[in-house]
């Protein structure tokens, strides 16, 4: 029963947050973005779309620091495939202050950096090596601790292969949740005590 309790009151506690807790230092982002997602259904039945995990900790208000994975395909009936990939660090930087305009939403910019590659089949042409991205994005909390994102995003792939270098500019579209640390949590168990 205490346990029940504890969940509960750490829940309302967690929504019930500033708005702007989610991004103190302790706390843990944890997410995905998408792009890229078509669905032709009329020929030639075009399917894409790309999807990035990412998890990150605040290291100090307004800064986290973290890793991400990157998948995605686009295929079409008689077309060459083309796969991306990608691993590696990611850092973001929050505004220091709420947007007027939405009163719960935050600026951001993300950088990231890592291994990855575009591979396009048939002989299309290949690109394996340093993958790295930057961008603006705006994160709006529909909750204190529930983001909604969007973000502009110059990706880039240096390499080695058919071609050295590819690049392109994504929207990218996402969801991400924003994780109270150990510091929040002994906070809230304390007050139950």
């Amino acid at each position: 029963m205490k346990k029940i309790t504890f969940l509960t009151v750490f829940a309302l506690f967690a929504f019930s947050l500033p708005s702007f807790a989610q991004i103190q230092q302790g706390n843990v982002l944890v997410g995905s973005t998408f792009s890229n997602l078509n669905w032709q259904l009329n020929s030639p039945h075009t399917f894409s779309f790309n999807i990035t995990p990412e998890a990150a900790w605040f290291v100090q208000d307004n800064v986290a620091i973290g890793g991400y994975l990157n998948f995605g395909i686009q295929t079409a009936s008689s077309s060459p495939t083309i796969i991306d990939y990608g691993v590696g660090a990611l850092g973001r930087y929050y505004t220091g202050s709420d947007v007027s305009i939405l009163k719960h939403g935050r600026l951001f910019a993300e950088a990231t950096a890592g291994i990855g590659g575009v591979n396009i089949s048939d002989g299309g042409g290949n690109t394996n090596g340093f993958d790295f991205g930057v961008g603006p994005g705006f994160a709006y909390f529909v909750t204190p601790n529930i983001g909604l994102e969007t973000l502009l995003k110059y990706n880039g792939v240096l390499g080695f292969g058919s071609q050295t270098y590819q690049n392109n500019l994504t929207l990218n579209f996402g969801l991400q949740i924003y994780l109270p640390g150990k510091s929040t949590a002994k906070k809230v168990q304390g007050d139950i005590k």
